[in-house]
């Protein structure tokens, strides 16, 4: 299981939850089956989010590698410029 801390906004999509654990071994099957748990996401997940990977910003990087053990931020994409 991989535990991701939900950030700011997204926590109140994520059943008002700051960490959650999804079985995932890439980031397309992170952010699927958190869509899939938390259906309020969803949207959002769609329009695009950033996940940080330990430390590393990943934005569309499907097939970027999750461990168990990797340390996972979901945050609002910020845009401007």
């Amino acid at each position: 299981m991989v535990k991701v801390v939900v950030w700011g906004s997204l926590q109140a999509l994520a059943e008002g939850k700051a960490e959650v654990e999804v079985e995932a071994e890439t980031l397309r099957e992170l952010l699927q089956r958190l869509g899939e748990l938390y259906p309020g996401l969803e949207p959002q997940l769609k329009r695009g989010i950033s996940v940080a990977i330990d430390g590393r910003i990943y934005n569309d990087s499907w097939f970027k590698t999750v461990a168990p053990d990797s340390e996972v931020v979901l945050l609002p994409r910020l845009s401007g410029g």
